[in-house]
């Protein structure tokens, strides 16, 4: 069974920066991406970042938050950590972060298995 736990996040000032973290475990996690959607209510989930194959230190970002977000990678304890600066109250949404393919697809519905979201806020 894969499972994806997800810490930090919080509240920022616009401007500010926050990072959301995201570490998998189970058997076939090495063989995946993990990618980074957020969801606003009412809104569908959108993509924010992945990267494009597993591996890959090649990541393609959303048009939204390139340029301000970035992602490392911490292979030893398979955590991920997407750094988000230059905060935007549009940046407000619940991060998810998604894994179950080895290449880093957009769309929600390619990945299988999901973190619990965390809430990101970022005021004016």
């Amino acid at each position: 069974q894969v499972q994806l736990a997800q810490s930090g996040g919080g509240s920022a000032q616009a401007g500010g920066s926050l990072t959301v973290s995201c570490t998998a475990s189970g058997r076939t996690v090495g063989h995946w991406v993990i990618a980074w959607f957020r969801q606003v209510p009412g809104k569908e989930r959108e993509f924010v970042a992945a990267a494009r194959r597993t591996s890959s230190s090649d990541y393609v970002y959303a048009d939204s938050v390139k340029g301000r977000v970035s992602i490392s990678r911490h292979k030893d304890n398979n955590m991920e950590s997407l750094q988000m600066n230059s905060l935007k109250p549009e940046d407000t949404a619940v991060y998810y972060c998604a894994t179950g393919s080895p290449i880093g697809y957009s769309e929600p519905r390619k990945y299988v298995y999901w973190g619990q979201g965390i809430q990101v806020t970022v005021s004016s």
